[in-house]
This record gives structure tokens, C-alpha cells and sequence, in this order.
């Protein structure tokens, strides 16, 4: 069971992530998910700038050690993503170009919110036969 478990806990902390670089652009969709957005994204800031422990990772190595595996060696992104995902080397390109998406994504979420207001604030357009 434990190890269902810590294999459910990778899986959602995939889609954590993949929430946290892409989110945004659900709020193109769904504006109010950007309040969710903007905490996961600061919560992946956290972790990964700071020595914030990750409670996935935290819960991830839990499961692990109920099955006598130990700690993931350097955390999560280090074991399953540097080098596997991507090469280590190329992390500052990654942090940029994932930084640049959630700006992309916050700026079109900004732009749709600010269209949808400001039509709703308009009169109707008239459309005149003459």
C-alpha cells in the first residue's frame, strides 16, 4: 500500500507542477483559478528558492520509508527531473522560460478579466439600416 501511495503522491505532484507553470492559462477560462494559481505559484517559489520543505515530497518520502527506500536523493525535481526531464545544466533556461509562461499566462488572464468588464460596462452597439 505504501507504495501506491508514494506513487500516487508523484503523480500529484506532476500535475502540481504542471499546475504551476500552466494554471495560469485556466484562468483565461476560469478567472477565478487564478487565486489558486497565484498560491501554487508562490508555493513552488517557496520551495524551490528557499529551504521550504515540499509537504508532496515530505508525504512522497513518508511513503518511501514505510517501504525502507529512504529520502529521495536531492528532492523530487532533482531525482525524477534534472537530468531525466531536462539536463541539470540547462536549468536557468528553464526557470526563465517557465517564469515567462506564467507571466504570459497572468497578462492574457489580465487582458480577458479587463475585456470582460469593459464590455459589460458598455452600451450595446446599435446597428443602423439607414
Amino acid at each position: 500500500m505504501a507504495g501506491f501511495l508514494a506513487n500516487v503522491t508523484v503523480v500529484v505532484h506532476i500535475f502540481a507542477l504542471l499546475f504551476i507553470g500552466f494554471g495560469g492559462f485556466l484562468a483565461w477560462r476560469w478567472p477565478k483559478v487564478i487565486f489558486v494559481h497565484v498560491f501554487f505559484a508562490a508555493w513552488g517559489v517557496l520551495v524551490n528558492v528557499f529551504p521550504w520543505p515540499c509537504p508532496l515530497t515530505a508525504a512522497e518520502n513518508y511513503f518511501r520509508n514505510l517501504q525502507g527506500l529512504g529520502d529521495l536523493p536531492g528532492g523530487f525535481n532533482a531525482y525524477y527531473l534534472y537530468d531525466t526531464v531536462f539536463p541539470r545544466s540547462s536549468l536557468p533556461f528553464v526557470v526563465v522560460i517557465a517564469m515567462a509562461t506564467v507571466i504570459i499566462s497572468y497578462v492574457g488572464a489580465y487582458q480577458r478579466w479587463r475585456h470582460r468588464h469593459h464590455d459589460g460596462d458598455a452600451p450595446a452597439h446599435r446597428v443602423s439600416m439607414g
